[in-house]
C-alpha cells in the first residue's frame, strides 16, 4: 500500500531549510516528494503536523557490540572524580550483579580527576578480590584491572607487551593494573568472551536503541581489543529473520591477508548488511602521548608518538587493499597521523591509479593547515565526532601541543569547507549514541566546561544534519540510495518531536525522536502516530 508521510517541516537535505511536503512511499522506496496538500486515493496517510522529518540518521563511525556491552552489561564510571568514587560505583554494581563472571566498567578518566594520574590495581583490590575486574578508559585506549583480572588473563610482570602496547609497571617492576593500547587485548580476550545468546541480546538491544534515536544506518568499525565481542553472523541471523532494523556497513580490520575481507565482501552485500571497507589504527590518543604528531609533545619533548606499524608495512597494506577495490578508513588523531594517512593514500594512487576510492580519516583531532587541501585533492573523506571536543578538559590537548596549533584542534567547519562531504558520527560508546549531542556540539562548539572552543569551526544545523545523513551515506558509496529525501531512494526517515530549526541549541541537545522509519516500515513509534 502507498504511504503518504506529511509534515509542515520536511528537511530533504537538498536545501538549508525544511518545507511543507508530502513524501510518497511505495514499498521500500520514496516514489515522490509532493506539496503538503497532495492526496492519493487509497493511500495510507501519516500526518505528523509541525514535527520535523529528516532522512534517516547515519552514524558513520561506531563500535556496535562494544557499545551495546557498555550500555547493557557494564557500569558507567564517567561521573567519578577520583579513583575512590569510581570504586564505590563499581562496588555497588558488583553487588547487584553477583553472577557476572567478569565485572566490566567504562568511562573513567584520570584527566578529569582531582589528581591527574593513573589509578592502581590495589584501589580495586581493597574492595574486590574474588572476581576479575576490567575497566575501560573513556577514550577506549587504556584498561584498569584488579589483581584477579591480571591473574585470569595470565598477565605477569614478565609478560611481554604486544607491539604498540604497554603493560605499566611501578618503580619496583610490579604491575600497576594499567594496560595501554594493544596490551589491553591480553585481558579483553578473556573478559569479553560472551556466550552466543548474550551477544544476540546485546545486538537486539542495540537495534532498539538505534531505532529510538532515529538512526537507520551505521558504520561498524574495527576496534582493536573489543573485537572479541564481534560475530558478524549474528547480524546475518537477524537479517534472515527480517529483524534488521538498522542498515549496517561492516569495516573489519585491514590485514595483510585479504582472504577474510574477500569472504566477507562475498557473504555480506545486501542493502541492509554489507562489507563497506577495512579499518586500521595509525596512532593512539593525545592524552597518552600515543597520537602521532608532526612535532614533539610540549609536555614530553622526547616523543612525538609513533605509528602502530612502519611506513613500509602500512604502504603494503594500503596499496594491496586499494588495488582490490577496498575502501580504507584510518584512525588518525594527531596531525602526524593525518599526514601519514594522506601520504599512504597518495602513494596508493600513484601505484594503482586514481579511482573513486573514498578512503577516510577518522577523528582528526589535530591537523596541519597545509594538509587540509589534500583531502579534496586525494578524494579523502574527513570523518569526525563533534562531541569529542567536550569529552575531557581542553587542557588534555592544549598542554600537549604548541599554541600555534590551537586553531587546528577539532576542526569541523574548515574540513567541511575543504571537501564536498564530511561524515559525522559518535564513536559510540566513546560518546553516547544520541545524535542530538553531536548536532549540539557541532553548532555550538561548547567544550567540556560548556564554553565555546574554536568557535569559527561551528557549522549550521542544516550542515550538521547533512553530515549525519548525506555525508555519512557518501562515505559508504551510498549517496544514490541514502542520505536525502528524493525519489528512488530508500524510505528511511527520522521524525522528531518538534522542528529542530525552531529550537535553541540547548533544546536541540535534548530533542527526541517520535518515529523512525526504515525501508518503508515503522521501526519505532513513541506516540503510535502510525
Amino acid at each position: 500500500m502507498t504511504l503518504l508521510l506529511k509534515s509542515k517541516a520536511v528537511f530533504t537535505g537538498l536545501a538549508n531549510e525544511p518545507h511543507a511536503a508530502t513524501i510518497v512511499v511505495n514499498g521500500q522506496k520514496i516514489e515522490a516528494v509532493l506539496p503538503y496538500d497532495a492526496e492519493i486515493e487509497g493511500a495510507r496517510t501519516i500526518d505528523v503536523g509541525e514535527r520535523l522529518i529528516t532522512p534517516g540518521l547515519h552514524d558513520a563511525h561506531l563500535h556496535l557490540m562494544f557499545g551495546s556491552m557498555y550500555e547493557h552489561a557494564s557500569v558507567n564510571l564517567d561521573q567519578a572524580k577520583n579513583a575512590r568514587e569510581a570504586i564505590e560505583i563499581l562496588k555497588a554494581f558488583s553487588d547487584k550483579n553477583p553472577d557476572d563472571e567478569w565485572i566490566i566498567g567504562y568511562g573513567w578518566d584520570q584527566t578529569n580527576w582531582d589528581v591527574n594520574e593513573f589509578p592502581h590495581r590495589s584501589d580495586i583490590d581493597a574492595f574486590i578480590t574474588d572476581r576479575p575486574v576490567i575497566l575501560f578508559h573513556a577514550e577506549g585506549h587504556y584498561t584498569w584491572l584488579n589483581t584477579k583480572g591480571l591473574e585470569v588473563a595470565n598477565i605477569t610482570k614478565d609478560t611481554v607487551a604486544p607491539p604498540f602496547g604497554e603493560i605499566e609497571k611501578d618503580e619496583n617492576g610490579e604491575l600497576t593494573g594499567i594496560l595501554i593500547e594493544t596490551a589491553s587485548n591480553l585481558a579483553s580476550e578473556y573478559a569479553l568472551d560472551f556466550p552466543h545468546e548474550r551477544r544476540l541480546e546485546l545486538f537486539d538491544q542495540f537495534l532498539k536503541l538505534a531505532a529510538r534515536l532515529g538512526i537507520t544506518s551505521v558504520n561498524d568499525l574495527f576496534a582493536s581489543f573489543f573485537e572479541k565481542l564481534n560475530n558478524f553472523s549474528i547480524y546475518g541471523e537477524f537479517e534472515q529473520r527480517g529483524q534488521l532494523t538498522t542498515r549496517i556497513h561492516l569495516y573489519p580490520q585491514l590485514e595483510e591477508d585479504l582472504t577474510r575481507a574477500r569472504q566477507l565482501r562475498e557473504q555480506f552485500h545486501s542493502d541492509k548488511l554489507q562489507l563497506a571497507g577495512l579499518k586500521e589504527f595509525i596512532d593512539g590518543v593525545v592524552t597518552g602521548h600515543t597520537a602521532l604528531m608532526i612535532d614533539p609533545y610540549v609536555d614530553r619533548p622526547e616523543t612525538r608518538g609513533e605509528p602502530t606499524k612502519s611506513k613500509e608495512q602500512f604502504q603494503q597494506l594500503v596499496t594491496q587493499a586499494d588495488a582490490e577495490g577496498f575502501q580504507i578508513r584510518f584512525h588518525t588523531i594527531g596531525d602526524g597521523a593525518v599526514r601519514f594517512g594522506l601520504d599512504l593514500f597518495e602513494e596508493a594512487q600513484k601505484q594503482n591509479g586514481t579511482r573513486d576510492s573514498r578512503h577516510a580519516l577518522e577523528h582528526i583531532e589535530v591537523v596541519s593547515p597545509t594538509d587540509i587541501p589534500r583531502f579534496r585533492q586525494l578524494g579523502v573523506i574527513p570523518s569526525v565526532q563533534p562531541s569529542h571536543l567536550a569529552l575531557m578538559p581542553r587542557e588534555s590537548h592544549t598542554t600537549r601541543v604548541t599554541e600555534e596549533k590551537y586553531p587546528y584542534i577539532y576542526n569541523i567547519k574548515t574540513l567541511q569547507d575543504s571537501v564536498d562531504h564530511i561524515a559525522f558520527s559518535t564513536d559510540f560508546p566513546i560518546t553516547p549514541l544520541d545524535p542530538m549531542k553531536e548536532l549540539y556540539y557541532a553548532i555550538t562548539r561548547n567544550d567540556f566546561n560548556g564554553e565555546p572552543w574554536n568557535g569559527k569551526e561551528a557549522v549550521s544545523l542544516a550542515d550538521a544534519l547533512r553530515g549525519y545523513t548525506l555525508g555519512a551515506a557518501y562515505s559508504t558509496h551510498r549517496e544514490q540510495e541514502l542520505g536525502t529525501i528524493e525519489p528512488g531512494k530508500f524510505a528511511d526517515f527520522a521524525i522528531f518531536e518538534s522542528n529542530l530549526f525552531d529550537l535553541t541549541p540547548e533544546q536541540v541537545k535534548e530533542a527526541t525522536v517520535s518515529m523512525t522509519i526504515m525501508d518503508g516500515n515503522v521501526v519505532y513509534d513513541r506516540d503510535d502516530l502510525s
